[in-house]
């Protein structure tokens, strides 16, 4: 089963940092592409960032531009993808979404996208 498993939400006050960690699990051959979205209560989901296997990366426009507060990896080979959140903030309380592209697996099945199952991150004092 393929599928993709969010950690390292919780609890943060204001002005704190945290990095969540997401892991696709399974029989996956390659992944093109990972993200990040976060969709705040009485929001609409949005694209945090984003990090290809080539390690291309790109942030949405909602994410603070410079300098920025949030910064994603991925270790394709072990198949995770990270975002660091620096300073958080009330308005970064949200679940956030793990998302995959192109997922293929070793039996060739091809999975245009997944989605993991959220992780909620709460800022407040």
């Amino acid at each position: 089963q393929v599928q993709l498993v969010e950690s390292g939400g919780g609890l943060v006050q204001p002005g704190g940092s945290l990095v969540l960690s997401c892991a696709a699990s399974g029989s996956i051959y390659s992944i093109y592409a990972m993200r990040w979205y976060r969709q705040a209560p009485g929001k609409q989901r949005e694209l945090v960032a984003e990090i290809t296997s080539g390690g291309v990366t790109g942030y949405g426009d909602s994410v603070d531009s410079v300098p920025s507060r949030f910064t994603i990896r991925g270790d394709y080979p072990k198949k995770m993808v990270y975002l660091q959140i620096d300073n958080l903030s009330p308005n970064d309380t949200a679940v956030y979404y793990c998302y995959a592209v192109n997922v293929v697996t070793n039996s060739m099945q091809r999975f245009p996208e997944l989605w993991g199952q959220g992780t909620l991150v709460s800022v407040s004092s």
